[in-house]
């Protein structure tokens, strides 16, 4: 806003709306008399428009993200396409766990419990086989208290039905890791281009060398490289924060079957131990 229509917008307010011409108040650009704002419908029709419309064409940020864009060339195009994917593929990889919660333990440790109890029907009714640990649990239950089942094939079946959950828990992480890896590589490659283009135009200045060309096309080159590691770390800590996920829950269904397989054994030895203390008394 130009200096005559603070001025005029200033004499305006003072005398029409403050009644004190000995104040020297000063409009500033965001509406305000001094530290208080001003309410926009006091002002005059043709201020209030003039005021808005310098508003409107201000540098936005939509603009400074083009232009953004622009300098960054291609290169930055192709990450912040990958950043999207990443973002998306994230997204989906929270929403899944929060609603298979694969490493849920509450159920679990209460079956077992009742399992090395004997109560083997209550054991299998407490769990759910929506979920991954408790599904492979279930089998493996209802496996170990069929005697016509072979436990060789019962432990093969478990072992398919666990590389088949941890699978689907996989799923898209593959994508995430390809991401975390290929953006630092891009952003080289465009520094790499952009240091290039930087010499070209020195070598075509000959003698007239600006350094202002030289300073500019740097900048410009190491823009991308900025960009592809915005991009990479935090890809890389989430793809290891998912990772280490799964390795809980196969580490969990590993212990969870090995559990229920062994139970027999542990029954065999509290029964040994219980007959040796009635020998001794």
């Amino acid at each position: 806003m130009n200096q005559n229509l603070v001025n005029t917008t200033a004499s305006s307010v003072s005398t029409s709306d403050l009644n004190n011409p000995a104040t020297d108040t000063v409009i500033t650009s965001d509406l305000t008399i001094g530290n208080q704002p001003i309410d926009p419908s006091l002002l005059p029709t043709d201020i209030t428009n003039t005021v808005q419309q310098d508003i409107l064409s201000s540098p936005l940020i939509q603009d400074r993200i083009a232009e953004f864009l622009n300098v960054g060339g291609p290169v930055v195009w192709i990450l912040l396409l990958m950043s999207l994917v990443a973002v998306s593929i994230i997204i989906i990889k929270t929403w899944q766990f929060s609603r298979l919660k694969p490493e849920r333990r509450t159920a679990i440790d209460k079956s077992l419990t009742l399992w090395h109890k004997g109560d083997k029907t209550s054991a299998k009714i407490m769990l759910n086989s929506k979920y991954s640990v408790e599904k492979v649990a279930l089998v493996a239950m209802k496996g170990l208290t069929d005697n016509t089942i072979d436990k060789d094939l019962l432990k093969e079946e478990l072992n398919r039905i666990a590389t088949l959950k941890l699978e689907q828990l996989r799923s898209y992480l593959r994508p995430l890791e390809v991401i975390a890896t290929l953006s630092p590589l891009l952003g080289l490659l465009g520094t790499v281009i952009g240091m290039i283009m930087a010499f070209q135009q020195m070598a075509a200045a000959g003698n007239q060398v600006d350094p202002s060309v030289l300073s500019g096309g740097i900048w410009q080159a190491l823009l991308t490289t900025a960009v592809g590691l915005t991009v990479a770390i935090p890809v890389v800590a989430a793809h290891t924060w998912l990772e280490r996920k799964i390795e809980r829950v196969a580490s969990l269904m590993n212990d969870v079957v090995t559990q229920l397989f062994t139970s027999q054994i542990t029954v065999e030895k509290s029964v040994t131990h219980a007959k040796g203390a009635n020998h001794a008394a």
